[in-house]
């Protein structure tokens, strides 16, 4: 019986070791990790806190690239390194009281090499709503109410510019750098649309009188010009209508009638200078 003992013990044993053995193969192997960055992003590594060890920040890799097996528990953070468009929409009242709708787009990059510091001190992934939007709507709205809501189009550009500049220089001292801010569409209230409307259809029509008020005056001038002509001409044949031309004339009408084969005309010789009464009979 004592022997029987001894070998059951020594089996659960055995037992006991190579489950103990497997399980810390499967923890060893379920407690690596191989955290990685893809390209254009920073990737910040740290390790979970755990009952022994420190944890906390392990290092930084730029991607695209994995940090490497490990049997600590460390994960990774990326943050996207590229300029993106951040765009706010605003309903800002305009200095004459108007509430104009509009975009603005604000073209924003983070500094290579600063992915520490995004983490730390300005919020890692969640840095612009955290750090900048709020800055970024507050200078949008100050300079914008300066304007009347019909120069906001005009302006666009000089607005523009002043919202870059001022933000700029918020973010000097920051790993975050600012492009360019562009204003995006400027939408009216319907009223306002559409009096624009009436007014760019009356321009239009004022525009159409104006072109033929132009074209009666050139058909104007062009009536006087044949007028003139047809007196110009008039006086010219008035001075060449002499007593001797016409007789001259009413005699070559004479020869080439006398001279036709048929004719029923009797030409009496009578009248100024001899220029005959003509009468035609039956």
């Amino acid at each position: 019986m004592k022997m029987r003992r001894s070998g059951t013990q020594v089996m659960f044993n055995n037992l006991l070791k190579a489950g103990t053995i497997a399980g810390v193969a499967v923890l060893s192997l379920t407690a690596c990790t191989n955290p990685s960055t893809p390209a254009g992003q920073e990737g910040y590594v740290y390790e979970k806190p755990r009952v022994f060890g420190e944890g906390g920040y392990q290092g930084s890799m730029v991607g695209p690239s994995n940090f490497g097996m490990s049997l600590l528990r460390n994960e990774v953070i990326n943050i996207d390194m590229r300029p993106n468009t951040y765009t706010e929409a605003f309903q800002i009242l305009a200095n004459d009281d108007l509430n104009i709708r509009f975009d603005f787009h604000a073209v924003i990059s983070i500094e290579t090499g600063s992915v520490k510091t995004v983490i730390e001190q300005f919020g890692g992934e969640n840095w612009y709503p955290r750090f900048v939007r709020e800055t970024f709507r507050t200078y949008v709205r100050d300079i914008v109410q300066k304007y009347d809501s019909g120069e906001l189009k005009t302006n666009r550009e000089k607005i523009a510019q002043e919202v870059t500049t001022r933000l700029q220089k918020y973010l000097s001292a920051t790993p975050f750098k600012l492009a360019n801010v562009v204003v995006g569409n400027i939408n009216y209230p319907a009223i306002v649309a559409n009096a624009v409307e009436k007014k760019l259809a009356a321009q239009q029509l004022l525009s159409e009188k104006e072109t033929q008020k132009e074209i009666a005056r050139k058909d104007a001038e062009i009536r006087v010009e044949e007028a003139k002509g047809i007196a110009q001409a008039q006086k010219i044949i008035n001075a060449t209508l002499t007593p001797n031309y016409l007789q001259h004339e009413a005699i070559n009408a004479q020869m080439k009638m006398a001279e036709s084969p048929n004719h029923t005309t009797v030409y009496i010789p009578v009248g100024n200078n001899g220029v005959p009464l003509v009468k035609g009979t039956k």
